[in-house]
């Protein structure tokens, strides 16, 4: 952990930028040197590392004034590019107005509108930050909250916060995040008697206890959802049990699954159906929580700002959205945080020749440029 001042660097155009932060081969949780030439690159901002397990976590600030703390967030490191890419992952390529390269989407586009909208920034009643991790597409357990953790000793955890991952569906602007589901796994062993298929009376067949239940189970909504949140819903992700003949019945079954949660929904309550609906059988269930659910108030200071920074910038009116995976943003809002997710469009994330536009990533730039303006 070190607190120190930046070097100053000489400014570049947002496409030189983004091109130069796509060059980086940060794969999980490798930074590649993108943190140390980020840090390079805001004069006037103290610094502070957090780093363990591997992991660098960077966090920027400057005190403009006396009022609110403001953030933008994000992370640095990409997934492995893998195969079928028709140019080199981590040399940009503009074809057409879009830029291919590793992390296109997810999300170096977002870093580099909020590090421009940082250098530029040279009026705000209040405090400017960013924070940056090496392990967001990882296990993320030395990534963000580690930094939340220490800000929060320091007296230094942010009001607000923007974290830049891409959100919007068809059209840039459409979408902001306010919140995202949790995620609960579930594994449940159900125990029977192995037996000869000819003698089904001698055995317990798991696979038969389990078959006219399991339409209480698979894609049963535990929840009705609201206005914030879809129906909690229990997604099979695997079933298996036998020993791949056709003469001898099972003793167990296996069965795994998962319920992205709305705030409506705990793991008591997927609990408490489960053994409802599998009364009098002998089976037992394990249950992990990966990520708690949050949401934001839609009357947020930073959501109506966002709201309207969009509308200025585009004259798109977005909607509100809690769906998708899990993100960074799940610690923000843990930590008492009011956070929004904003980005480019999010339609080639994680797959060969990941790509966004010129346009998305500028317009990005000014979208953020406002919200700072207007804050």
């Amino acid at each position: 952990m070190r607190e120190t001042k930046t070097r100053d660097h000489v400014p570049m155009d947002l496409i030189d930028l983004f091109m130069k932060l796509l060059s980086f081969e940060s794969i999980t949780p490798d930074d590649a040197g993108s943190l140390a030439f980020i840090e390079s690159y805001l004069p006037g901002f103290e610094v502070i590392y957090v780093n363990r397990g591997g992991v660098k976590n960077l966090f920027m600030y400057r005190r403009f004034g006396e009022g609110d703390h403001l953030c933008f967030a994000g992370h640095v490191d990409v997934v492995p590019p893998g195969d079928k890419w028709e140019s080199d992952p981590f040399v940009p390529m503009i074809k057409d107005g879009k830029i291919y390269a590793r992390g296109t989407q997810d999300m170096k586009s977002g870093v580099a509108a909020f590090l421009q909208t940082l250098r530029n920034t040279e009026h705000f009643n209040g405090t400017l930050s960013m924070l940056l991790t090496s392990d967001e597409e990882g296990d993320a357990t030395y990534g963000t909250v580690i930094m939340l953790e220490y800000l929060k000793e320091i007296g230094m955890l942010p009001d607000y916060c923007v974290v830049a991952e891409p959100t919007c569906e068809e059209r840039f602007g459409d979408a902001i995040k306010i919140g995202r589901r949790g995620s609960i796994n579930g594994y449940l062993s159900i125990h029977g008697k192995q037996g000869h298929a000819a003698y089904p009376e001698k055995a317990i067949n798991p696979v038969h206890q389990i078959a006219p239940r399991l339409a209480e189970l698979a894609g049963v909504n535990l929840d009705e959802g609201d206005e914030d949140f879809a129906p909690s819903k229990m997604v099979i992700t695997d079933i298996r049990g036998g020993m791949e003949v056709t003469n001898v019945t099972p003793g167990e079954l296996k069965l795994m699954f998962n319920v992205r949660n709305s705030t409506r929904t705990t793991q008591e309550t997927v609990r408490a159906h489960i053994e409802k609906v599998l009364e009098g059988l002998d089976f037992e269930l394990t249950l992990t929580q990966g990520s708690y659910p949050f949401v934001t108030k839609r009357d947020s200071k930073i959501v109506k700002k966002m709201q309207e920074a969009i509308s200025d910038v585009t004259g798109v009116e977005t909607k509100l959205s809690t769906a998708g995976g899990t993100s960074d943003a799940r610690f923000m809002g843990a930590f008492g945080i009011d956070v929004v997710e904003f980005g480019v469009i999010n339609d080639t994330i994680h797959a060969p020749n990941e790509r966004t536009s010129i346009e998305e990533v500028e317009g990005l730039y000014e979208v953020f440029r406002t919200v700072v303006a207007s804050f």
